[in-house]
Formats: C-alpha cells, sequence, structure tokens
C-alpha cells in the first residue's frame, strides 16, 4: 500500500531548492521543533532556516558547548544535552522537556554518523544502528505526550539513499558475526524510512504524521569518519580536497528536504512516505551513484512493524505498548 502511494507530487522545488525557499511564505510563529544535530551540516541549516521563520527550536546535543558556540546569535534556539548512543540521556531529556509542559509540532531526526569505524554503544548496540535509528526510536516513543496533545505533529527521519546498500539484516542486526561499515549504514537508512513508515501508521489517528527522506549528497562533518583517499576515490574530492560532484547539493539545498517534511502543507493529510528533492520519491530505480527512489524493503509495512517490536524490545520503550 505505502508503495503505491510513492508518486511524485509535483511539488514545484527540485534538488536546488533551498530550506529557506520551501518556507517561503510559511509563518512558524508560535510553533516548537525539535532539530537533532542542528548545530552541524545540513541541521545547522535547518535550525537557521526554521528560527527564521519563526519556529523556536529546540537543539538537543551530544556537545552542548560546541552547539551553543554554533548557534549564537539565532534567536529563538534553545540548546539542551542529549546522546543518541545512551538511552538514559535521551530519558533524562525527554523528562526535562515533557516536565516544561510544552507541545511539540514537529520533529526532526537530523543527527547521525556515517560509515564509521566498528563502534559499540550503549549495551554493546551497533553504533550506526544504534545512534541513527534505536536513539531517535526512544527520543520519539518518549516524546510521544508532547507530540500528541497537540494540533498535529509531524516526525521526520533523515535517511538516505544509502539505504539501497542494505535492507534489514535480521539475522544480525548488530554485525556481531562480521562488521561492514557500509552495510551498517545502509541497514541504519533503511531503518530510519521503516520506522517512519511505522510511526505514522500508529500515530495517525492522534494526528501525528512521519516521513522519511535522502536530503541528496552534501559534504558535510558527516563524512568525518572517511579516510580522503576514499572520498578522492568515489570522485568526491580532489587531492586538495576541492568539491569534483556537480551533482552535491550546497548544506542550504541538503536541507531543504527535511524543512519541505515538517512543514509543507502540500504534504497535508498524508504520511508514512520516502522524500527526496522536496516531493515524494518514486520506486526505486538505477544502481550505484545514479540510483533514486526508494527500496520496496524500506516502505514494507510488515518490516515496519518487525523493527518496531525490535526496537521497542531493545529499548525498554513504546508509546503505544497499551494501544496496539
Amino acid at each position: 500500500m505505502t508503495m503505491l502511494q510513492q508518486r511524485p507530487l509535483g511539488t514545484g522545488f527540485g534538488a536546488r531548492t533551498t530550506a529557506a525557499e520551501v518556507l517561503a511564505g510559511v509563518g512558524l510563529t508560535g510553533r516548537l521543533g525539535i532539530v537533532t544535530g542542528g548545530y552541524s551540516g545540513i541541521g545547522l541549516e535547518t535550525t537557521r532556516a526554521l528560527a527564521a521563520a519563526g519556529a523556536h527550536v529546540v537543539v538537543p546535543a551530544r556537545r552542548p558547548d560546541r552547539a551553543r558556540e554554533a548557534l549564537a546569535g539565532l534567536d529563538g534556539v534553545e540548546v539542551d544535552e542529549l546522546d543518541l548512543g545512551e538511552l538514559d540521556s535521551v530519558r533524562r531529556f525527554a523528562g526535562r522537556f515533557l516536565a516544561s509542559g510544552r507541545g511539540v509540532d514537529l520533529v526532526i531526526d537530523s543527527a547521525g554518523i556515517m560509515a564509521c569505524p566498528q563502534t559499540r554503544v550503549g549495551p554493546g548496540w551497533e553504533a550506526q544502528f544504534a545512534t541513527n535509528h534505536l536513539g531517535h526510536f526512544a527520543l520519539v516513543n518518549r516524546l510521544w505526550p508532547a507530540l500528541a496533545g497537540g494540533d498535529g505533529a509531524r516526525v521526520v527521519s533523515v535517511s538516505s539513499r544509502g539505504h539501497h546498500r542494505s535492507p534489514m539484516r535480521w539475522d544480525d542486526p548488530q554485525f556481531e558475526t562480521g562488521y561492514d561499515k557500509w552495510l551498517a549504514y545502509g541497514q541504519a537508512k533503511t531503518a530510519n524510512v521503516l520506522f517512519a513508515v511505522r510511526l505514522d501508521a500508529l500515530g495517525k489517528d492522534a494526528g501525528v504524521r512521519a516521513f522519511a527522506l535522502h536530503p541528496g549528497g552534501i559534504l558535510t562533518p558527516l563524512q568525518r569518519h572517511l579516510p580522503k583517499e576514499e572520498m578522492v576515490g568515489y570522485g568526491w574530492i580532489d587531492e586538495d580536497g576541492t568539491p569534483l560532484n556537480q551533482t552535491f547539493k550546497t548544506p542550504a539545498q541538503g536541507a531543504a528536504t527535511q524543512v519541505f517534511a515538517a512543514t509543507s502543507p502540500q504534504l497535508d493529510g498524508l504520511g508514512g512516505l520516502y522524500l527526496e528533492d522536496c516531493d515524494v520519491a518514486g520506486p526505486a530505480s538505477g544502481d550505484g551513484p545514479e540510483a533514486t527512489g526508494v527500496k520496496d524493503y524500506a516502505v514494507d509495512p510488515e518490516q515496519a512493524a518487525r523493527l518496531w517490536s525490535l526496537s521497542a524490545s531493545l529499548t525498554g520503550v513504546d508509546a503505544f505498548a497499551t494501544t496496539r
């Protein structure tokens, strides 16, 4: 059913649209957003665009001092502490926010890591699956009372075309029998899409809709774990570090699709969809760098429900445990 809905809307936007252009004429005064990773790369551009449109933005950060420095001078932005790789940190942040009595209009799960060396976090979880997916799963579930108590909210799960690299590895999601950094990244990005599919199915009756997306290729601190030689081999940069790939977006363009997902009235009444270039993406086509669209396994409702159950078991959090 979800794949049948994966058809572009003809939004009028495209690959070179910026976050500010998406928000032209969209007023966000009185709206509150939470943007993980909102102080670096496309997350920082997202925070800037939302704040400029009048939103109040909460940026939870593993390094709060660095976040405050990056966000200095932006009105309507506050910083708190959050480490997505530690469930106790997620619980503490959510507890502080809920205690403030505020509602949430949008959550953008923009923080993430890519192709890192084998790393274990929390109770021994593979770091990319834990940080990119499980931490955000726990965060959104703990924030559910603030999301469901408002007048319609959106949750945006920032995936990537990297989900083409791997479906869920149900037999070994934690890479206990061998590690490949790109397969681990691919699985984590597939998990990001499946999370949005299931959250939308569970939350839409409460007025909460969810989307996943590919922001595009962008050179940001996300590449910090990649050796220069590897990026040269991919044709991303030259030996001096100068960008070569003309299809890469600027950070402002890279932030546009997640801002579109969080705010666009063109998506009213929709949810559980995967977006790219500020529109609904079609089914996957092509291979390698030329690939576009979403893989069928990433929007499969049965796999989405299976991942939700696994994630709830691993994190001990499920806002819908008594309603399913």
